[in-house]
């Protein structure tokens, strides 16, 4: 089986994280992994949009979550059985296909129930005086059954409680045997035997089966029509014919309708604690308009996940798609501190003290020989004048200044001009559409001493706009605050032209004791010179959270 494999950044993209997610998905597709895609698990913001509208390119597959579901360890071909089916079509079914469980649908491919083979076999084999006679059919499933023929009688689907008699004797010690009994129900089998044939008939048996394939006399038919007794030829010996009838009853005899259900987009965790705690063998997945999807026993728990992950611009489950955590990942390609989990395998892991992701995947195009085409080159180009906000934040390295010059050259670029535009075509918060979403564009959670907060970050050239929806965006941050039960939510408002930011925060109001930088107003700090969330902003806030 091959995997799909989901080159994806982190929750809130950034243009780092996009750019790097398309670029290395690209490089993959070069050397040979055609399944390889790239994937985000957030909207893009403005900035991201613009560029790849610039550029051409489309928006990665969007994937709100990859928890495993049912769907992915589904066999799409399911065995099903109908509720009229006689039991010896499903008997064939179970051996045919190795099955242990069988569910029976409607006309409509709907599950109306199951039928297990080891429930099936304590029914089927169960000892008891009416089990020894007892047979339930309709005609036509018999007539099917033993192969044969009405020579009276028609068809009928109607299921009938019959007794079953043997004419392997002399006429008298027949008749005695099948007194007693409601001819109504009487299914007797007989071979040769003009005497029993007759016996039968006067007694008004309901169904009279001729064996070995004989002839029965036209008086004998005629009786048989005056009498309401229907006569079945089966080419079959008696003791084959006996044996058949048994299992001509309809599976409908047999289904259980009460069985388990779910539908295919639930979580296979769902799955897995319905087959440990129902009791049943069998969980019957449905498709969203009911029909039957296929069916998933214990060992169905065991099939590979069909999809695995490439983590760029982040290693720590806190920030990646949800349910991550539950998905092979194959390989992390970042620029971030270490906070990833274990993993069960051997996995490719780099993480550069680099401005940006982009670099890292620049450097692996350089490194194997292989020039990015014009758009991936400008891709990656945006990708790292963004998160470095054009060469200017303290993340900046040589190593970013030499890719940079390098994708210059592949891309056709300008690095000043192009990242200008960047900034330039988006900053602000009117592109967001809300403050809230201004907020949410870009904020990460992190934690110290088992304290837990969040920073977002905007760019801007001037802080105009941002007084002008101060007190909107401090509502917006408390409701952050709560919603993340988090001790502190705060917002960068960093203008790249004069390489200040504002820091807006809600939450430990004894921050201002130990801030360390000029308070212009309740909740509102300068913080000069400070440009980058992740080498100055973060480290601080660890830092002075940690002394509180």
């Amino acid at each position: 089986m091959h995997k799909n494999i989901y080159v994806i950044g982190h929750r809130n993209p950034d243009t780092d994280s996009i750019a790097s997610a398309i670029a290395y998905a690209e490089l993959k597709k070069r050397q040979g992994h055609s399944t390889v895609r790239a994937a985000m698990t957030g909207e893009p913001n403005p900035q991201t949009r613009y560029i790849l509208q610039r550029l051409g390119l489309e928006t990665p597959l969007f994937l709100a979550d990859v928890h495993p579901k049912v769907r992915d360890i589904l066999n799409r071909q399911p065995v099903t059985a109908r509720s009229t089916m006689p039991l010896k079509e499903v008997l064939e079914l179970f051996h045919r296909h190795t099955i242990r469980v069988l569910p029976v649908v409607d006309t409509d491919n709907a599950p109306i129930g199951v039928v297990s083979l080891l429930k099936l076999s304590e029914k089927y084999l169960v000892a008891g005086t009416d089990r020894k006679r007892g047979v339930d059919t309709s005609r036509r499933s018999l007539k099917e059954c033993l192969e044969g023929i009405f020579l009276t009688g028609e068809p009928s689907e109607t299921v009938e409680h019959l007794h079953l008699f043997i004419g392997a004797m002399v006429e008298g010690s027949f008749t005695s045997r099948i007194e007693g009994y409601d001819p109504a129900t009487l299914l007797v089998m007989t071979g040769d035997r003009p005497s029993i044939q007759q016996a039968a008939i006067d007694k008004g048996a309901r169904i009279l089966v001729i064996t070995g394939g004989f002839a029965v006399t036209d008086e004998l038919l005629a009786a048989a029509r005056s009498n309401g007794t229907t006569v079945i030829s089966t080419p079959h010996d008696t003791a084959t014919a006996a044996w058949l009838a048994r299992l001509s009853t309809p599976l409908d005899c047999f289904v259980d309708p009460k069985f388990e259900k779910i539908g295919v987009a639930e979580s296979l965790e769902h799955l897995r604690l319905k087959l440990l705690h129902s009791g049943e063998p069998a969980v019957i997945a449905v498709e969203e308009d009911g029909s039957i999807a296929g069916i998933a026993t214990k060992s169905s728990l065991l099939t590979p996940i069909p999809y695995a992950l490439i983590l760029v611009d982040h290693n720590e489950l806190a920030q990646a798609v949800p349910g991550a955590e539950s998905v092979e990942i194959l390989e992390v390609i970042d620029h971030h501190k270490l906070g990833n989990p274990p993993t069960s395998q051997p996995i490719t892991f780099m993480a550069a003290p680099v401005g940006s992701t982009c670099t890292v995947v620049a450097t692996l195009y350089r490194e194997r020989g292989i020039d990015p085409e014009q758009k991936i080159a400008a891709l990656l180009l945006a990708g790292i004048l963004s998160d470095t906000v054009i060469l200017k934040s303290p993340t900046t390295t040589g190593r970013d200044r030499e890719i940079v010059s390098w994708l210059e050259q592949q891309s056709g670029l300008d690095h000043v001009t192009f990242g200008r535009e960047i900034f330039s075509s988006c900053s602000g918060f009117s592109a967001y559409g809300s403050p809230e979403k201004a907020l949410r564009a870009d904020f990460k959670h992190f934690s110290t001493a088992e304290m837990l907060f969040g920073v977002g970050q905007v760019e801007v050239v001037g802080f105009d706009e941002f007084y002008e929806i101060k007190e909107e965006l401090r509502t917006a941050l408390k409701r952050v605050k709560e919603q993340d039960r988090l001790v502190l939510a705060g917002l960068m408002v960093t203008d790249i032209y004069t390489e200040t930011s504002l820091f807006l925060v809600e939450g430990k109001n004894e921050l201002a004791h130990v801030m360390g930088y000029t308070q212009l107003e309740p909740h509102l700090y300068e913080l000069k010179g400070v440009m980058s969330r992740k080498k100055q902003m973060v480290p601080h806030l660890l830092k002075v959270l940690g002394s509180l």
